[in-house]
């Protein structure tokens, strides 16, 4: 038995197991047609509350429900692959990263892909008055792309959905197009046939991609947090097959 694995299992037997959120964010964390719990980074959360000797309990909840909890100090409390943000460590700590993701791009209707792709970059993009970009509420694309959107003069639709509802939304023309999460679109278009016709634009000064982290509640212990980490960079630095 590892030493992560010795240490840690025998401190979490005095231990009360910790909540540990996730947002329905397919092909992150998701409920599938039988309603049990799957995705390949709740997964790899559970893997990593194991192997440090963590207990965990895993809840399923919205989105701003968690991060109201947080800042309303709920206690034994974390949240999984998260991005890191200024009001986000007001309220919580993080742990050392678990994912990174890759590089966004821009989903568009067929009808508008060409005047995108007219666009010589994201500020241009942004500057057409005359397109429609859709918006999750709520949700962080990154501190560069939240900049960029929030000074955007496209028109935007908000809505506080889910990520599929607001790719189907774009896909009947309610907008022209979104910021998209390559994970999600590639799980969601062989979901969803209707989303098919969406055309995958990419930029060259997109920002890079996010790191994400576990995010715990303030009182959970440093040492807590260490064994965490601990358990996480022994995952990212054992070798794939």
């Amino acid at each position: 038995m590892g030493l992560i694995a010795a240490s840690g299992t025998a401190n979490a037997l005095a231990e009360t197991p910790l909540t540990v959120a996730w947002r329905e964010k397919p092909p992150y964390y998701y409920f599938d047609e039988n309603k049990v719990a799957k995705g390949f980074m709740l997964e790899r959360a559970k893997q990593v509350f194991a192997a440090a000797g963590v207990p965990a309990v895993f809840v399923n909840e919205p989105q701003k429900r968690i991060w109201a909890n947080f800042s309303h100090g709920m206690s034994n409390y974390c949240s999984i692959s998260w991005y890191r943000l200024p009001e986000r460590e007001a309220v919580a700590q993080y742990s050392v990263p678990v994912h990174a993701d890759l590089p966004h791009a821009v989903l568009a209707v067929p009808a508008v892909a060409a005047r995108i792709r007219s666009h010589p970059n994201l500020k241009s993009l942004l500057s057409d008055k005359s397109l429609t970009l859709a918006v999750i509420d709520g949700v962080s694309y990154g501190p560069e792309l939240d900049a960029l959107i929030n000074a955007s003069q496209n028109r935007i639709m908000r809505r506080t959905v889910e990520t599929s509802a607001m790719f189907r939304m774009v896909a009947v023309g309610r907008a022209d197009y979104l910021f998209v999460d390559r994970e999600d679109w590639n799980y969601l278009r062989l979901k969803f046939p209707e989303l098919q016709p969406l055309v995958l634009v990419d930029f060259a000064d997109m920002p890079p991609g996010l790191k994400r982290y576990i995010v715990c509640s303030r009182d959970v212990p440093a040492e807590t947090m260490e064994r965490l980490n601990r358990a996480i960079q022994a995952r990212n630095d054992t070798p794939r097959r």
